[in-house]
């Protein structure tokens, strides 16, 4: 660890992030790739198929993260981050060459082990620059999830480019490889131009490394991170089909989207370790996950169409049906008017931001038909369209990624203040518990498509994951209270039931 932040500092904190940037691009390429090549038919695969194929390669960055970072403070940054740019990017050339789900799956497990670039970034950062500067340098070293939205802008228009606007599909083959070409610049330049420096060793039996594990408390913070960092990974692919498929948009203007999640997301990060600062992790996380549990309920909600029966016309009293049309009905004299749907300009049309109702009424009586007191004349249909609008949706997803972004660090302010001493071993365990999030999760979205048929399942999943993170939260918090100041646990319990019996009363 440095006692003084020198140019040297910043300068490996500038590749370091830059690297970074280009691990995450590469590591969420799928996204927009196996959407090309689903959308324009050049393979037939489901939706199951497409979830693991965006989840496998998020599933070996998660796992090779901790030995990742075991390497990095044994070899180096240096040499770690380099050659681990250098190697995975022989499975992304050779993904170019692939003509299966299989090879697909098999190239896609190999390169995603670019995913751990991450801990060793955090590793050669923290030795680069002193305690109290490490909050920052790891703040900025994180925006570099922000190259999930370099993948989402750019690699749409590159395929399209390459395929000459899908004239010449076979031409995306040149986008692993000239991934492939910038891993390897990146991971030369990063070996050239930065420097080598090992952490500190402390001689400690692997017993001991490991022992924080058995603690629940790694395992809580490891399913908060679940959310904010794997949900992250996981929407950031996720999203582009959802946008094509949803809102029919094109492959260009669905990655437009996704970066406006990923790139805020990815940059707000920062922000999270300053509010964990100022105000703590755990009066974050609660605002975390309670803003998380609201907005993934708001877009549960799908596109839908409802049709109701609604108030339809009876008889005022019994007569001869002496005239009948779409908009007028008379019996016995008495005149009764009837709601006339409008065929001109159907309510999907504008640009709906809430739900609306439509009400139309058809005759079913016909000319000269006897009818008695309150026999129904025309029957009534009641329509509720709620489109979910596409910009309402965008906005809403942009907020849970800022949402996410500020808890993602968050959960790692807390691990220095329980476990001082084992900040690496539960930083690294964490870690790979979240990533396994990014693996998880679109694999689970595919079922739940599947089973369901609706896009918006994947919501429900966010918000049932952010209800059981608040809930486990507030039980812990709960217990702290009780063991920890009973006092003012015991004036809470006193507050709530005063407040109950004066409701009562």
């Amino acid at each position: 660890m440095e006692e003084q932040v020198s140019y040297k500092s910043h300068r490996i904190l500038f590749f370091n992030t830059l690297a970074f940037i280009t691990c995450f691009a590469a590591w969420m390429l799928n996204g927009v790739l196996v959407t090309f090549l689903v959308d324009n038919g050049v393979f037939n695969w489901s939706a199951v198929e497409v979830g693991w194929l965006l989840g496998i390669p998020v599933l070996t960055g998660a796992l090779f993260r901790l030995p990742a970072g075991i390497l990095t403070d044994k070899y180096g940054g240096r040499w770690v981050f380099g050659l681990l740019l250098i190697g995975c990017a022989i499975p992304m050339y050779f993904l170019s060459s692939v003509h299966s789900f299989t090879g697909f799956a098999v190239m896609s497990f190999f390169y995603g082990l670019v995913g751990s670039g991450f801990s060793i970034g955090v590793a050669n950062t923290s030795v680069w620059f002193p305690k109290r500067w490490q909050g920052t340098a790891l703040g900025i070293f994180g925006a570099g999830n922000a190259g999930a939205s370099i993948t989402a802008i750019f690699a749409p228009t590159l395929l399209l480019k390459l395929t000459n606007n899908g004239t010449d599909l076979e031409g995306w083959r040149y986008l692993p490889q000239i991934y492939a070409a910038a891993m390897v610049v990146m991971g030369i330049s990063f070996i050239l131009f930065t420097e080598n420096k090992k952490a500190r060793p402390v001689q400690r039996p692997l017993s001991q490394l490991i022992s924080p594990l058995s603690n629940i408390r790694v395992w809580r913070f490891g399913l908060y991170y679940f959310l904010v960092f794997g949900c992250f990974v996981a929407f950031s692919q996720w999203l582009v089909p959802y946008y094509v498929n949803v809102y029919t948009t094109t492959l260009v203007s669905a990655g437009f989207f996704s970066a406006l999640f990923s790139f805020p997301s990815g940059i707000i990060r920062a922000l999270g370790g300053w509010l964990s600062d100022k105000w703590g992790p755990r009066k974050v996380m609660y605002w975390v996950l309670g803003a998380s549990l609201v907005l993934s309920f708001m877009l549960v909600i799908p596109r839908m169409d409802i049709y109701s029966p609604g108030q339809g016309i009876m008889a005022e009293k019994g007569g001869s049906v002496t005239y009948v049309s779409d908009s007028l009905i008379i019996v016995g004299g008495i005149s009764y008017p009837v709601q006339v749907r409008n065929t001109k300009k159907t309510i999907e049309d504008d640009a709906l931001i809430f739900p609306t109702k439509e009400v139309w009424q058809e005759p079913v009586v016909k000319l000269n038909e006897q009818v008695k007191k309150k026999q129904l004349l025309a029957k009534a249909t009641t329509k509720i369209f709620f489109q979910a609008n596409i910009w309402v949706f965008t906005f809403l997803v942009i907020l849970i990624g800022i949402v996410w972004g500020i808890g993602k660090a968050a959960v790692y302010k807390y691990i220095p203040e329980y476990f001082p001493d084992e900040v690496g071993v539960v930083g690294g365990m964490v870690g790979v518990i979240g990533g396994l999030g990014g693996f998880f999760c679109p694999i689970l979205f595919g079922y739940l498509l599947q089973g369901s048929g609706l896009w918006t399942s994947s919501w429900m999943l966010m918000f049932i994951v952010s209800a059981i993170c608040l809930i486990w939260m507030q039980r812990v918090v709960h217990r702290i209270m009780k063991k920890g100041a009973p006092h003012i646990s015991k004036d809470i319990e006193y507050k709530k039931m005063y407040i109950y019996e004066s409701v009562r009363k």
